[in-house]
């Protein structure tokens, strides 16, 4: 069994997050969301200090060989695979501001929730006009279950964000913020909604927060959304071929990746190497070469390409669609933090979002063992 005084194994950590796990007591921690912006479908489980998103909601993590029992009364839970004790985890509790609601009644887990440990996470807009049109949506996307469901609401005011991030830092340690939307009409491309909240929350709370769009038509948005408080932005890829960017994507296609480039170089003069970033799904089709040659072309520009596997979310057209297997996210994984922290950054350097949190991949895990190599 691994020494619990130890950093986690990323090989575990692949397994888990590729495969899912099966929970005894599916009601321990904060409550998972099925379906909706992602991370969906998962459960957060702590590693001594290092918290991961491992699938529970999905069809591998139905037939996963790992098992977690009910957590012991000291809060220690353990993991099993064919009977044998693997690892122990606990769960993050579930935060004290979800118990809150505004003063016109809005749940405060309606406009904002908990990612990983400490991590607060909002999607501004709950609809995109990628979304809207089955020709043109992301076949992974369920940013619109979430508004369905009524667990949501279309449209989170500045005001609104500002007093649950207040609350979330005061009453459950939150460290930072991830801010995304879906993408609106207009050539801002959601640029102008995250400039208006950030500066609402920053004014409210001293918070570290990224945010999270297409790129902007206007490369001047950038700096824009810095001044108004963002401290590191995301730009998502989610594919790195073209081939596979039409086919699974192809609303945000019509973005072409030239765009993304020169958008990539112009935010990385505002924000800074490392303060960029890019979300990768690993197993849409891409291969690893492709996905590791992309990497290359980014870290050069000083962008951080955040590598995750793929996890098909229930009601999706992907839902059906395979994870990836551990030993593919090792062979991303593994060359890709040797060419991460090969450039002078890593996750713990970013100021706030995905990257910086990476409990959606085991990328930050390896980086660490390189480090200390």
């Amino acid at each position: 069994m691994r020494d619990l005084s130890q950093p986690p194994d990323a090989a575990l950590i692949n397994e888990l997050q590729t495969r899912g796990m099966r929970l005894v007591d599916p009601r321990v921690g904060h409550e998972s969301r099925r379906g909706g912006a992602g991370p969906s479908d998962h459960k957060a489980v702590s590693f001594g200090d290092t918290t991961v998103m491992v699938p529970v909601h999905t069809a591998p993590a139905f037939d996963s060989p790992y098992v977690v029992e009910a957590p012991d009364p000291g809060g220690e839970a353990v993991v099993r695979r064919d009977g044998a004790e693997i690892a122990r985890v606990r769960f993050p509790n579930r935060p004290r501001f979800y118990d809150l609601k505004t003063a016109e009644g809005v749940p405060y887990n309606h406009i904002a929730v908990l990612h990983s440990r400490d991590v607060l996470a909002t999607t501004i807009l709950q609809t995109c006009i990628r979304y809207e049109s089955r020709k043109k949506t992301c076949q992974f996307c369920a940013i619109g279950q979430s508004l369905a469901a009524g667990r949501t609401v279309a449209h989170k005011t500045p005001a609104q964000l500002a007093e649950v991030a207040k609350a979330a830092v005061a009453l459950d340690g939150v460290k930072h913020m991830v801010m995304t939307t879906g993408t609106p009409p207009g050539k801002d491309r959601g640029a102008a909604v995250l400039a208006e909240s950030a500066a609402a929350v920053k004014a409210a709370v001293d918070l570290p927060i990224q945010v999270q769009c297409e790129p902007p038509e206007d490369d001047a948005w950038h700096q824009r959304m810095k001044d108004a408080g963002a401290d590191a932005l995301g730009m998502h890829l989610e594919a790195v071929t073209p081939e596979v960017r039409e086919r699974i994507m192809p609303g945000k296609a019509s973005v072409p990746l030239s765009k993304y480039y020169s958008s990539f170089e112009a935010a990385v003069k505002v924000f800074g190497r490392g303060q960029v970033s890019t979300y990768i799904l690993a197993g849409l089709g891409d291969t690893a070469e492709a996905i590791l040659a992309m990497s290359e072309r980014l870290v050069g520009i000083g962008v951080y390409p955040f590598v995750v596997p793929f996890v098909p979310i229930s009601g999706t057209p992907l839902e059906s669609h395979p994870a990836p297997d551990a030993a593919f996210m090792a062979s991303v994984l593994e060359p890709l933090s040797r060419m991460v922290t090969g450039a002078g950054m890593s996750a713990a350097d970013i100021k706030a979002g995905c990257g910086k949190c990476g409990a959606c991949s085991a990328l930050s895990v390896y980086e660490k063992l390189k480090v200390r190599a």
